[in-house]
């Protein structure tokens, strides 16, 4: 079973917390960076990997939750040191196993067996609704 390091634990950051200058200068010079960003699938699936578009909803660098919380998967990487970096590209090779997914959302085999079994759960009860 494969183990966290206190760097590869992925790392929340509250959406409260203020940013410290250095922070807010990065942002700042970044804001003049013109890029277009891919706007379907079609757009993307022949661009370079690993995709540079953190702020992608199917990007697997970072999450952002309800809450507006950033979930950092990899913490310890850059994005541009992430091996897999977007769920379409996961999704059109097929199945994974349990530890290749693991290895892919950096948590546990045992977190993902609970996540699948959860939504497996709610497509039984959405199919008896339906039916």
């Amino acid at each position: 079973m494969r183990k966290h390091t206190a760097e590869s634990r992925p790392r929340t950051i509250k959406a409260g917390k203020r940013l410290r200058p250095e922070e807010v200068e990065a942002g700042k010079a970044l804001a003049d960076v013109v890029y277009t960003r891919p706007r379907t699938r079609a757009d993307c699936c022949h661009e370079a990997r690993p995709c540079p578009f953190v702020g992608c909803r199917y990007n697997l660098f970072l999450d952002v939750s309800e809450t507006h919380g950033i979930k950092l998967n990899h913490p310890d990487k850059t994005p541009g040191e992430v091996v897999e970096s977007c769920a379409l590209d996961c999704a059109d090779r097929g199945g994974m196993t349990l530890d290749e997914v693991s290895r892919t959302l950096n948590m546990s085999r045992e977190r993902v067996r609970q996540i699948e079994q959860a939504a497996l759960g709610a497509f039984v009860r959405l199919a008896r609704e339906a039916a």
